[in-house]
């Protein structure tokens, strides 16, 4: 049974029957103990909880967003040896309240007996009132005697509050990116969005920006609200959905913010530096034109695949420099600088941008030694982050940024970011900005020997997606051969390149040459792979190659074609697709079937017995049937990294580091590679679809392929 009573003048009113209590208790201050049996022990605070959580009066009081159930856990006196101590005990819990016009209001339950140590609850009842301090305490009773309420002596009160009602719906304004159509810059650009409930209870708010991660910012200010901080990637449409909590967990109504992201601002300022042979002043497509040393010498050569058509060659003198005279970017801000680098040298430290701060500079971008080695390097306030490695002659895109939200820097190389984003200190740097040497104490040094191209500043954050397109070299189509026709033994490139020469052995298989697939005589290994023919090789003497090389293995190629193999269990190991020199293959793809697997193989020079490089795809043998597998091999020069994709895929197995890459002058060979005995490894099977790209062509670029 359970009673609500009033002090002062209210009567006390009977609510109801709880299948939960034994018995009726008010509150008084003690009661007779049967002689020779000792009362229980007084409950503990720490054995006390609410809903899970700790007994707890005053300021840090919790907020429950349900009625809560009351528990504690209730032991006897000392030892079995005393009377009591091991008879069965209930539970008596009072909780009480003030009503708004100060009336106290107390609710008392005894529960059923259970085993002393055992935990005894009580589930409060729904007509607790909310928004209002609930305090309550707990006592132990054998039958005849009872223990001192658990808020007694050194024990305290237990409360808290239940809040039974949801915050309002928070409001949200922006002044970076205001709501509705408007188009507002933009990608790279951090805005702020303040978030405020008009409930006065919220504690925190939680939310997302659409196709983002979930945060939880505390409210804070005069105003009880909060700041979500925004840096678009990408252009179009963009939201927040966001809710108000308070300190009980109850959540608002979302609120949807609906705005425009513009793309991002064009560079601060930009020099293509492929101005004319003998010119002495670099144009600026944004920003001033920069003042040409004379051991700068333009129109030196381009990375490929790339818009860059010309770019400077900088001598590694005091004159071979580019300088706008003027300083281009706040360098205690948000700014991004780019650009396309080939080193000609790579010892010591060599610059190429950076903007002067008094007798030193505010950030240099080049590379520096690390751990040994030279390493690209992106310097903000001397805290240098490196990464990458510089070789003599390869071309390579490296670009910094530094966000003065978050205060990191981080350097990015071919569009891919190296090493740790860090913190750094930035420095003001009011001075002229640099193209090929840095500012020191006795003057300019660091000098950049090389060519450079397209050096673009930005005052935002240049995003990941944008570096990863200012970073990549487009492959470039150089050969395909359909192979569907081979008149005089010569099957042509599709777009009048070098054509493929049949050996002996080797021969076009045409659609209208497949026999009935429906007749018992039928060899399925007739069917064409795709379009109108293949190539057959019969396993003994069958190739195809070009005269002259096709890629330039030194350098990043992509090569593919779809292979089916003729035997269920070939004997001994083919070679589908190779390119060389006199002595070794620069590449190979064969099927080993010891190992029932697509091999790439990369030999490191071209030397007999040279060491090779392998990498395997497992693949099973087609033995004549079906549309065989498109195999394509990927060299990134770039990331020094080959990969062997089969059907599209190339998962862990089928990729690896490559330092040692050579150019071959041999023709590309289909169906037979170099042995140490000369040409061998015949293919026996079909090849159709053969390209060849100059570039590594990505994994969705690939997948495509098929």
């Amino acid at each position: 049974m359970r009673v609500i009573r009033s002090t002062g003048r209210r009567r006390a009113r009977w609510l109801g029957v709880s299948s939960l209590v034994a018995g009726v208790m008010l509150s008084m201050p003690g009661m007779a103990v049967a002689a020779g049996k000792l009362p229980p022990n007084q409950p503990l605070v720490a054995d006390l909880e609410s809903s899970n959580q700790g007994c707890v009066a005053g300021e840090n009081r919790p907020y429950v967003r349900f009625v809560p159930q009351l528990s504690a856990v209730l032991r006897g006196p000392a030892g079995d040896d005393h009377p009591g101590g091991t008879e069965p005990v209930k539970a008596e819990f009072e909780a009480w309240w003030k009503t708004a016009d100060g009336a106290e209001q107390r609710l008392t339950v005894t529960t059923s007996a259970k085993s002393q140590g055992s935990r005894f609850s009580w589930q409060l009842p729904d007509e607790i009132p909310g928004d209002t301090v609930i305090s309550w305490h707990v006592r132990a009773d054998n039958g005849e005697a009872v223990s001192p309420w658990s808020s007694e002596g050194a024990g305290t009160v237990c409360e808290f509050v239940y809040d039974d009602e949801n915050p309002e719906r928070p409001v949200v304004s922006s002044t970076d990116y205001p709501d509705g159509d408007a188009w507002t810059d933009g990608v790279g650009v951090r805005g702020t969005f303040h978030v405020v409930s008009p409930s006065e209870d919220v504690v925190f708010y939680r939310g997302y920006f659409v196709g983002g991660p979930q945060v939880t910012v505390q409210a804070s200010g005069p105003d009880g609200g909060a700041d979500f901080n925004y840096l678009p990637e990408s252009s179009g449409p963009a939201g927040l959905h966001v809710q108000a909590f308070d300190r009980a967990g109850r959540g608002s109504e979302p609120t949807d913010y609906q705005f425009r992201v513009g793309s991002g601002r064009a560079p601060e300022a930009r020099w293509k530096l492929a101005d004319a042979a003998g010119s002495r002043k670099a144009a600026a497509e944004a920003g001033p034109a920069a003042r040409v040393g004379t051991g700068a010498t333009f129109g030196a050569g381009a990375p490929s695949g790339t818009d860059v058509t010309s770019t400077v060659s900088l001598d590694g003198t005091g004159h071979g420099f580019a300088t706008p005279d003027a300083p281009v970017v706040a360098t205690d801000k948000t700014f991004s600088v780019g650009a396309w680098v080939r080193p000609a040298a790579v010892d010591g430290r060599r610059t190429v941008v950076s903007q002067d701060a008094g007798q030193g500079p505010a950030f240099t971008l080049g590379l520096r030694q690390a751990d040994g080695r030279p390493a690209w390097s992106f310097a903000v306030g001397g805290t240098p982050l490196t990464g990458g490695l510089p070789e003599v002659g390869e071309w390579a895109y490296v670009l910094g940024r530094y966000d003065a939200w978050t205060g990191k820097a981080r350097l990015y190389v071919n569009g891919k970011a190296v090493g740790d984003e860090q913190s750094v200190i930035p420095a003001a740097g009011d001075g002229n900005f640099q193209i090929g040497r840095a500012r020191g104490a006795t003057g300019y040094r660091d000098r950049w020997q090389g060519e450079i191209g397209d050096v673009r500043v930005y005052d935002r954050v240049a995003v990941a997606g944008e570096v990863a397109e200012l970073g990549s070299r487009k492959a470039q189509l150089l050969g395909h051969w359909g192979l569907e026709t081979a008149p005089e033994g010569v099957s042509p490139e599709t777009n009048g390149g070098q054509p493929l020469k049949l050996g002996p052995g080797a021969s076009i298989h045409r659609y209208d040459d497949v026999c009935d697939p429906t007749d018992p005589e039928c060899d399925p290994w007739d069917l064409v792979l795709d379009d109108e023919g293949h190539l057959n090789l019969d396993g003994r003497s069958g190739y195809a190659a070009t005269e002259k090389p096709v890629v330039d293995t030194g350098d990043s190629f992509t090569v593919s074609a779809i292979v089916r193999l003729a035997d269920e269990e070939p004997e001994h190991p083919m070679t589908a697709l190779s390119q060389g020199g006199v002595h070794a293959d620069a590449f190979k793809v064969r099927y080993t079937p010891s190992t029932y697997s697509w091999e790439l193989v990369m030999s490191h020079a071209d030397e007999p017995g040279a060491a090779e490089t392998v990498v395997a795809r497992i693949g099973w043998p087609d033995g004549g049937q079906g549309r065989g597998h498109r195999i394509a091999v990927v060299y990134d020069n770039a990331s020094d990294r080959i990969t062997l994709f089969v059907d599209g895929y190339a998962e862990t197995v089928g990729t690896a580091e490559f330092h040692d890459s050579w150019t071959s002058g041999g023709g590309l060979q289909v169906g037979r590679g170099r042995t140490a005995d000369g040409w061998g490894e015949y293919l026996h099977g079909a090849v159709d679809q053969v390209r060849a790209f100059s570039g590594a062509l990505t994994d969705e670029e690939v997948s495509r392929l098929r």
